[in-house]
């Protein structure tokens, strides 16, 4: 295993402080937006074989409940027409928006700005009619594009190995894509909507029955060499950094193995790859800073590592959202305004907190991403039952005593009810507070609440550099569940990315890195616009059939 060199981890820390927004100052960016090099996003890999994949035609008869339940789900059979839902409810179009002459797509995932920097590549086995093979996922047109073939003898060493049925899904991020927009802070922003998009994944392998688990072992390295990207021509600038790999386990009774043999990694290397990744601007900006933190957050290759977590069964609220898990999925939208007028019960909203609590067999948080170190600080507006105030939740134990010293010695760390992590802090009206300190922007406090992910940040990075990367994966996590939770209860949230970093820290007393803040989140009652109008996500699709 690599050695940390000392420099890793004080290039992360130095990025980290570097990128802090102030109330004085903001992190750098370009403070315009080019449009005329807004970067395309949709990547295809142009000369590479396509296969498009079928749509639902319904949605799949599953609950609101088996969101999250894995008990009692039943396989469903691998193939074009399950492969093809397990994409659409993942990472697929969920519509487009259109306004006069303007129209831009939304998809399944969130994704800051609605840039997405994310791409997903797959390795799939010989059952398909099209074959085995190495895939990249198009959203645009629900396609695989074939990169390579993998012969019938990786195959065979693959499932040997893995000991059950299944695929391989990936995940990478383009930084240009978000750089263009938000400068050198667009680091911590692909990797949000990593954590999201793997929420996603996880989530909408439930509802088939299947069940994604992250492979914690492999090196960034391996990735790149399954994904063929040693022979991609990229374009300046907008090189796929990879992510991370799981392992899709479709009839998912066995443990499954964390890390993949060196020697079928290699076999990747004597594979033909073809397809060119498209252009996605014609100039660029660099942002050597980014540069310079991936790769000292590279993720070297690591003993394997199976995480274990409670199995406390879920709150149900009452009575039970009446939308199915699919059209929960589907109407997934980002708020951009709130009403300052909606509220919550106290019933809901515990529930809601509790959907983000890691349990083992409940998606997504058994994707197994390593030990839990996101908390909440929650700031609660308007929730009947409950005082507004600033309150905590604890997501971890092991961090409570330690973070507790840490705060405000008049804190009154009341909770809330007993068996439940949720504490009083401060009672309070505390709009101005919420608003303040993300950026000034009002819809923080419009919401029936919104809160600050809290994670357990210096003794991580010590540790690994790597884990800067996955607390914001773990951010990402908790963000699709309460981007879902808000449907599921008739409210709308949104991510927030802008926020003034250290006088968040101050509103709990922290003064070093023990414990940063790495995204802030609002839920509420949304106002729509009205002048915006909404297409069917593939109607593109059937225009240009008819042209």
């Amino acid at each position: 295993m690599k050695a940390i060199n000392p420099s890793q981890i004080q290039d992360t820390f130095d990025y980290h402080e570097q990128t802090k927004h102030h109330f004085h100052r903001f992190a750098r960016s370009m403070g315009y937006l080019d449009w005329a090099n807004q970067p395309n996003p949709f990547r295809f890999y142009k000369g590479a074989g396509s296969v498009r994949l079928p749509l639902l035609g319904r949605d799949l008869p599953v609950s609101y409940l088996e969101l999250y339940e894995r008990k009692n789900r039943v396989s469903r059979l691998f193939c074009l027409e399950s492969l093809g839902a397990f994409l659409e409810l993942s990472l697929g179009l969920s519509a487009w928006k259109s306004i006069g002459d303007t129209s831009w797509a939304l998809r399944m995932n969130p994704s800051s700005g609605n840039l997405h920097p994310t791409e997903a590549h797959l390795i799939l086995p010989p059952v398909l009619d099209f074959g085995s093979g190495v895939y990249h996922y198009a959203p645009y047109s629900h396609e695989l594009e074939r990169r390579a073939e993998v012969p019938t003898a990786i195959w065979n060493a693959l499932n040997a190995h893995f000991g059950t049925s299944g695929f391989l899904v990936g995940l990478t991020s383009i930084f240009w894509r978000e750089s263009w927009k938000y400068g050198e802070r667009a680091f911590r922003y692909c990797n949000h909507d990593v954590g999201h998009a793997l929420a996603c994944l996880s989530f909408s392998a439930n509802l088939l029955g299947w069940k994604v688990i992250y492979l914690n072992a492999l090196s960034d390295e391996e990735i790149r060499t399954v994904f063929g990207f040693h022979a991609a021509r990229w374009n300046p600038h907008e090189q796929e950094h990879p992510d991370l790999l799981c392992f899709v386990d479709v009839d998912p009774e066995n443990e499954i193995p964390r890390h993949i043999p060196e020697e079928i990694v290699q076999s990747f290397t004597t594979l033909a790859f073809y397809g060119d990744p498209n252009r996605l601007s014609q100039t660029h900006v660099d942002w050597d800073i980014i540069v310079d933190v991936a790769e000292s957050t590279e993720k070297p290759e690591t003993e394997p590592i199976v995480y274990d977590c409670t199995d406390i069964p879920l709150r149900i609220p009452h009575p039970l959202p009446h939308l199915s898990a699919t059209q929960i999925i589907r109407q997934r939208r980002s708020a951009v305004q709130l009403d300052a007028a909606t509220s919550i019960s106290k019933d809901q909203f515990v529930c809601i907190l509790d959907k983000t609590l890691p349990r083992c067999f409940c998606a997504p948080f058994d994707v197994e991403l390593g030990e839990p170190s996101v908390h909440l600080l929650i700031f609660v507006h308007r929730i009947n039952g409950l005082k507004p105030g600033i309150y905590f939740f604890v997501r971890n134990e092991r961090d409570f005593s330690e973070i507790k010293a840490l705060c405000h010695s008049n804190f009154l760390w009341k909770p809330i009810e007993c068996n439940f992590p949720l504490y009083l802090l401060t009672p309070g009206n505390c709009q101005y507070e919420a608003a303040s300190v993300s950026c000034g922007q009002e819809i923080a406090g419009d919401g029936a609440f919104s809160l600050g992910m809290i994670a357990r940040f210096k003794n991580n990075i010590e540790d690994a550099p790597d884990c800067y990367r996955r607390l914001f994966w773990e951010t990402g996590l908790i963000g699709q569940v309460l981007y879902l939770e808000a449907e599921a209860h008739g409210i709308r949230g949104t991510g927030i990315g802008c926020f003034f970093d250290d006088p968040v820290h101050q509103i709990l007393g922290f003064s070093d890195n023990a414990y940063q803040s790495l995204y802030h989140f609002t839920m509420g009652g949304p106002i729509e616009d009205s002048r915006l109008t909404t297409l069917l996500p593939y109607h593109h699709l059937n225009q240009e059939k008819a042209e």
